[in-house]
């Protein structure tokens, strides 16, 4: 039987950096920047969820002069779909805990 985890809330932003960048090839370096987080979380994330289907990766083809080339990373299909499956669950616990709007509760203060 195949144990299903759910994903790291460090791997839940860097699906959802790379989701929002689309088909967009994306930089680790402007990964770790964008996310807040060190190179030393960010690059074993992507090195995994390349092993996994989940990113595809390839060498800059052309890179400004005088600078090696970087790796690119951008979400596969499957990739994408996880990004989806990780983000709901996340968007219905905010929606959950954020306060309602326009509803008044007898015997409470208005701000």
């Amino acid at each position: 039987m195949t144990r299903v985890r759910r994903p790291s809330p460090q791997t839940a932003a860097v699906l959802a950096a790379l989701a929002e960048a689309g088909a967009e090839w994306s930089h680790g370096y402007d990964l770790c920047r964008a996310l807040g987080l060190k190179a030393g979380t960010v690059y074993p994330i992507l090195m995994r969820l390349a092993e996994r289907g989940q990113v595809e990766t390839r060498w800059e083809s052309d890179p400004p002069r005088g600078r090696p080339p970087r790796h690119l990373y951008r979400l596969t299909v499957a990739g994408a779909e996880l990004a989806r499956t990780v983000e709901a669950p996340a968007r219905a616990a905010d929606a959950a805990s954020a306060p309602r709007r326009g509803r008044v509760v007898p015997g409470t203060a208005c701000p």
